[in-house]
């Protein structure tokens, strides 16, 4: 994968939502990321939805160069739908009996795995098997950019670290600078304007019993855009005589 990728979760499970769980995915995966260097784009937890599965897998699929990891729905009971939404969102509905998968989940339960568990054989087209590292029970990816893994954090985590590690086997670091300023966040607004592409930043006000404060944060890949670019507050914070206090760097 020669351009940076932009990385997305899809978290199905209407469990989540009614909180009878609690997500593991969202946090582990900007971890892992992180630690490459890299960011989410996005994160999506939906119910378990048809319609909606379909829905934002294509958008997903619409953005430029997107990598998604998509959690849940590929078992064999009546409201795992992921296995044939991403069928229809990605191959026009074409789904088929994956051999090796059918053999691995014959081999693993013998005669119980019919009539049911058998399902999770029936793959989109062109689908490659994920290793699931608990039980063997197959998971799946399409295009080495789409990868379905199942809810359970202990058998997904470990194939989203192989696949964060294939895809991005360099790690970039990221030159981050950050302050607090004794102001609210429009003093600054004119700074923010002016930075570069290169450069990711952010902006947190807060209310305090004794006034406003901003946090500002710069980072970029590049150690001298991200000291420049962080500069420019420093430089207007000092033409405006207004109190900040450097955090450290990273």
């Amino acid at each position: 994968m020669t351009k940076t990728p932009k990385f997305f979760t899809l978290i199905i499970g209407t469990e989540i939502l009614n909180r009878r769980r609690q997500d593991r995915h969202f946090d582990f995966v900007t971890k892992i990321l992180a630690a490459k260097g890299a960011k989410l784009t996005g994160s999506f937890i939906i119910e378990d939805d048809p319609a909606l599965i379909v829905q934002t897998i294509k958008f997903i699929a619409s953005q430029p160069n997107p990598v998604l990891f998509s959690f849940g729905g590929i078992g064999s009971t009546p409201d795992d739908h992921t296995r044939r939404c991403a069928a229809i969102a990605l191959r026009n509905g074409q789904m088929e009996v994956h051999a090796e998968a059918k053999k691995i989940i014959e081999e693993k339960l013998g005669e119980e795995a019919y009539p049911h568990p058998v399902k999770m054989a029936e793959l989109p087209k062109g689908a490659q098997l994920l290793d699931n590292p608990v039980n063997k029970m197959p998971a799946f990816s399409l295009d080495e950019r789409y990868f379905f893994m199942p809810g359970f954090p202990e058998m997904s985590h470990p194939m989203v670290e192989n696949t964060v590690d294939r895809l991005l086997p360099e790690t970039k670091r990221w030159y981050r600078y950050t302050l607090t300023a004794l102001c609210k966040e429009n003093e600054l607004i004119g700074v923010m304007e002016t930075m570069p592409k290169e450069v990711e930043f952010s902006s947190l006000p807060k209310l305090y019993s004794d006034g406003w404060r901003v946090s500002i944060s710069v980072a970029s890949h590049d150690k001298d855009i991200a000291k420049e670019a962080f500069g420019r507050y420093i430089d207007l914070l000092e033409k405006k005589h207004i109190r900040y206090g450097l955090n450290d760097e990273t």
